[in-house]
């Protein structure tokens, strides 16, 4: 959910695994054809833009324990997750923010859903929905949220707490644990991640994951 928003694990007070897609050669790979058959690359993966390497270098930064900026740090990767390249679809996003912080979740769904209807591909905005919904009570649709975000960018740890925070509130423990620690591996720093860690640690008497 979106961690810009809520202080609950969902959002910056509030709520993604595995490192950044590094960056790969591009390779044009030609398929056998016969003499009547024009011959087709396959699609290549792009590489990575500035602000994702950027981004990466901020999670490096960010997972180091030791680091005593982490809260900058989180603040300039949030920041940077906020900006989806269209200034319809930021200003649309910023609106539905408002619309959260203003505690009319219901309103910020719609701000959110017209932003997904323009940029699919946004996570920030799947995630800021989950807020929305989480707000509302309306869970089931906040967790199919928060997997289109992780989906999108797996390293949303803010993402990753709230499906923690949904999977404990429902009783799923065990999965709720895994959550957490994934956002913990990405972002050590949050005192509400170690907190929920070492509760169900207690919870579930030190069963391995």
């Amino acid at each position: 959910m979106a961690a810009s928003v809520l202080v609950v694990g969902l959002s910056a007070g509030a709520i993604a695994p595995g490192a950044q897609a590094q960056s790969m050669q591009a390779q044009s790979i030609q398929a056998q054809t016969t003499p009547a058959q024009t011959r087709v690359p396959l699609p290549v993966q792009a590489p990575p833009t500035d602000a994702e390497t950027d981004v990466a270098q901020l999670l490096a930064e960010l997972a180091r324990p030791d680091q005593n900026r982490w809260r900058r740090i989180e603040r300039q990767i949030l920041r940077t997750w906020s900006r989806s390249g269209s200034a319809t679809a930021d200003y649309l996003f910023q609106r539905g923010q408002a619309a959260l912080r203003a505690g009319r979740p219901r309103d910020a769904i719609a701000h959110f859903s017209a932003v997904l209807d323009h940029s699919p591909d946004f996570a920030e905005a799947w995630n800021a929905r989950a807020t929305a919904w989480y707000m509302d009570n309306r869970l089931g649709l906040s967790m199919a949220d928060i997997e289109q975000a992780l989906a999108r960018n797996p390293q949303h740890f803010a993402a990753l707490a709230g499906m923690g925070m949904i999977l404990e509130q429902v009783g799923r423990l065990e999965e709720a644990r895994a959550a957490y620690a994934a956002a913990h591996e990405i972002h050590p720093h949050r005192p509400s991640v170690r907190e929920a860690l070492a509760r169900l640690e207690l919870a579930l008497g030190g069963r391995a994951l």
